[in-house]
């Protein structure tokens, strides 16, 4: 064999052992590569996965088999999302050493049963109905419309006190809807807590029996906390519904008049004030323009049903077409901010606790 063919064959040799230990490399970066540890399609149905953790799919998928309206979805998303963010973050604390006594866990395990209890998935027949849909403010029967005497009372003694705009009746109404939302809430915690003492007598091993016994008394600290905040709620509506809103109201959004009042009690200086009221004014914004979009979204299912009816399929693929991408944005927008309203409630407790300490 000629040298010259030698060279040419040991060329063709070295490129076949280089290309196969590139492949070699190539398969081992992909099987840690983003691409295949982000969420495959789900297997059954070819749809792309939400979620990253299983049971928060589950959830999903079987949201959309009760064919919840598009409004209560989109908050439902929402919700899960928050709850795969704290979930995550709780993975990553855990493996870096944190959480050893599961408080943090214990939290968690706790926002998913409410998660589960407020959209009606959680096996039990909920006698308390919660809607978030903004559309029907007025649709509300008058006789019932807060499912509490108390709440019934100031709200009619407001409608007829003449101290009161049609807008500044649209805003009470709006707090009042929020304040019924929270006793939902409440009531959902306090029968978790309920079920949890129920597990706690039937308990045998002591290490076990002090485990729940620590989740136990953080169930009925988070209880008296939120039966504190009701109560200042509660007495805030009184004072509006006798007295009419102030000419230097701050706010018009009960989430963000609910913070703003978290704010004042927490003994923060005027400038501090004043930085976290500008901050809170950008978030009302906000959540305006989330609520917009809700409203949006349900004139936009209910323009694709009209479509539907009529059958013509340009008709109903174009409009489908808008109403998913609404429906995605509104999910987006209601976990931006959500997830803003949780970082503005740690800011305030912890600016709070600090001073308290002080």
């Amino acid at each position: 064999v000629s040298p010259l063919r030698k060279r040419v064959v040991l060329k063709m040799r070295l490129q076949c052992l280089f290309a196969a230990l590139c492949l070699g490399v190539g398969v081992m970066a992909g099987k840690y590569s983003r691409e295949l540890n982000e969420p495959k399609p789900n297997d059954r149905d070819g749809q792309a996965v939400e979620f990253r953790i299983a049971k928060l799919n589950q959830v999903w998928e079987k949201a959309q088999r009760m064919q919840l309206s598009p409004v209560r979805q989109a908050e439902l998303h929402s919700d899960l999302k928050i709850q795969e963010k704290d979930e995550l973050q709780w993975k990553k604390m855990k493996v870096e050493g944190f959480d050893e006594n599961g408080e943090k866990e214990a939290q968690l395990r706790r926002n998913f049963h409410v998660i589960l209890a407020k959209y009606g998935m959680d096996g039990k027949r909920d006698t308390r109905p919660l809607e978030s849909n903004s559309l029907k403010d007025h649709d509300i029967k008058e006789e019932d419309a807060f499912e509490d005497p108390r709440l019934d009372k100031l709200w009619n003694k407001a409608k007829i006190s003449g101290k009161f705009s049609d807008e500044e009746l649209l805003n009470l109404k709006r707090e009042f809807q929020h304040h019924k939302d929270k006793i939902h809430e409440y009531n959902i915690l306090m029968d978790t807590v309920s079920r949890t003492e129920e597990i706690h007598k039937n308990v045998i091993s002591p290490l076990e029996g002090d485990t729940k016994e620590h989740v136990l008394q953080q169930k009925h600290t988070e209880l008296k906390h939120k039966m504190r905040d009701l109560n200042q709620g509660f007495e805030r509506l009184r004072k509006l519904s006798h007295e009419g809103f102030s000419e230097d109201s701050e706010f018009r959004e009960p989430r963000v008049i609910e913070l703003w009042e978290a704010a004042k009690r927490t003994n923060l200086s005027n400038d501090e004030l004043e930085s976290l009221k500008e901050e809170l004014r950008h978030f009302e914004t906000k959540v305006e323009k989330h609520s917009h979009y809700k409203e949006q979204l349900e004139l936009s299912h209910q323009k694709l049903q009209h479509v539907e009816a009529l059958g013509d399929k340009e008709h109903i693929k174009r409009n489908k077409e808008k109403y998913d991408t609404l429906a995605e944005k509104t999910r987006e927008m209601g976990y931006k901010m959500k997830k803003h309203m949780q970082d503005l409630s740690n800011k305030i407790s912890r600016q709070g606790l600090q001073h308290n300490e002080l």
